[in-house]
């Protein structure tokens, strides 16, 4: 039986209440928001199952292989410009419906929340496209993924690292026709404070929402805007650094108690590919400099290759250097730092102060900005110099 000590010895995967054969084990919110495990002691014959799927207790092998990295783009511009970075998920889409497969990733409901879905079609597929900067609910999805799989069906699964690496741990066995993909992951928000953050802008333009991109690229792929639509035709537009919701977010202010101590950063999920923003290609691969968006592809595995190799001809890419990737991106092998300013943010949220108490706990003091313009100009210099 799981028996957690403090928080953030749950990622929130749910492969515990996956694999429960009494299903004993439902997910429950915490005071912030986040889902944890709650066994029913009557019911559980202490099988030890769930124990054996944490991603948190449970080490995946680091194979001792050689990752190649690409940078890629879209050949299509369309979906490039609908995409977060350089729209290589939708040709991972594409390739496993043209093949009769099944794709499960994160989505928008009707609420406006973020769950893990499967679609069955090209249509059905484009609800996963664009970043969701909220923790998705895994729901019942390992075992659907399961079914599929059994069925003979190829899958495609995406997700965090971690939900990644608890699927694996779910599954415990390969399957050929398993296709997984990560995206490189800066941590996952609270739901609670992303959906007081979204009632708030439906009180202010008095409608509800039609459509949320958290990554419009109207002005650019690296001047990104949070975007929300709501149906009485009014459109919030702001960048990610006046959108109060990103700030908070990209400040680590109120991430997941286990992000800050990610088990399965450093390639240890387990998957086929990773993706992410290839943040600094201009200054290796200038070619790539359209600020359309440029993906970062981590391949990980032989069968990661081989799809790759199969997508390649919609894209244009090029090998790139890891180290330097890596260089740009850190949260590809470490976790995000603690914000000691996270506790006092969550005993004083409430539903009707978002935006008071998020620029109350990210103002950036007078040193901070000096260290900051510091740090840019090094980083300028080095790059000039590399």
């Amino acid at each position: 039986m799981i028996k957690l000590t403090k928080k953030s010895d749950c990622c929130g995967c749910h492969a515990c209440s996956n694999i429960c054969p009494k299903q004993c084990i439902s997910i429950k919110n915490d005071n912030e928001g986040f889902w944890y495990p709650e066994i029913d002691k009557d019911k559980c014959i202490d099988c030890g199952l769930c124990e054996k799927v944490c991603p948190i207790i449970n080490k995946i092998d680091k194979d001792e292989k050689q990752i190649v990295s690409y940078a890629c783009k879209n050949k299509d511009n369309e979906t490039r410009n609908k995409s977060s970075s350089g729209g290589v998920f939708t040709l991972l889409c594409e390739y496993v419906i043209s093949k009769n497969g099944v794709v499960l990733g994160a989505a928008f409901n009707n609420e406006f929340e973020v769950n893990h879905m499967y679609a069955k079609t090209l249509e059905q597929c484009e609800k996963f496209r664009g970043s969701k900067y909220v923790q998705s609910k895994i729901g019942n999805t390992y075992r659907q993924a399961k079914e599929f799989l059994e069925d003979g069906r190829i899958i495609l699964f995406s997700g965090t690292q971690c939900q990644i690496k608890g699927l694996n741990l779910f599954l415990n066995k390969e399957y050929d026709n398993l296709i997984t993909t990560d995206i490189i992951c800066h941590g996952v928000p609270s739901p609670k404070v992303f959906n007081i953050y979204k009632e708030s802008l439906i009180q202010k333009y008095n409608s509800c929402i039609k459509d949320i991109r958290f990554r419009d690229k109207a002005n650019g792929w690296k001047k990104f805007s949070y975007v929300t639509e709501f149906k009485n035709n009014k459109i919030y537009s702001k960048t990610l650094n006046d959108d109060i919701y990103m700030k908070g977010f990209l400040d680590n202010l109120y991430l997941r108690p286990s992000c800050y101590e990610c088990k399965a950063k450093n390639f240890l999920s387990s998957s086929d590919i990773s993706l992410a923003d290839y943040w600094g290609v201009q200054n290796i691969h200038s070619e790539f400099d359209d600020d359309k968006g440029t993906s970062l592809v981590l391949v990980n595995s032989k069968k990661g290759q081989d799809i790759f190799n199969e997508i390649s001809h919609n894209m244009d890419f090029i090998k790139t250097d890891l180290d330097y990737a890596i260089s740009n991106n850190q949260c590809i092998v470490r976790p995000v730092k603690y914000n000691p300013k996270r506790e006092k943010f969550f005993s004083e949220l409430n539903d009707d102060n978002i935006e008071e108490i998020i620029n109350k706990y990210t103002k950036v003091t007078f040193m901070q900005k000096v260290k900051g313009k510091a740090f840019g100009a090094l980083r300028k210099v080095k790059n000039l110099i590399t």
